[in-house]
């Protein structure tokens, strides 16, 4: 793919994407992203509203890592 059909393609994908559109990026259910979410499995999505939406690039970053349990930060400590 030449680099001008790369930065095309980048430029018309969203950059939040859904509950499910990251289980297909999975190969898993939304319902199995839930899950993993409400088990600390899950990298954390955010809020917009009550929308729910995870960062397209942060979802691809933790699968190219092995999809890592996130560390999780307490606040106070």
């Amino acid at each position: 793919m030449e680099v001008s059909q790369t930065i095309q393609t980048a430029a018309t994908l969203p950059l939040l994407i859904s509950v499910e559109s990251v289980a297909e990026l999975l190969d898993i259910s939304p319902r199995s992203v839930w899950r993993r979410l409400s088990s600390g499995e899950m990298i954390e999505p955010i809020k917009i509203g009550k929308n729910v939406r995870w960062r397209r690039q942060e979802v691809i970053d933790w699968v190219e890592a092995g999809c890592p349990i996130p560390v999780i930060e307490r606040k106070g400590k």
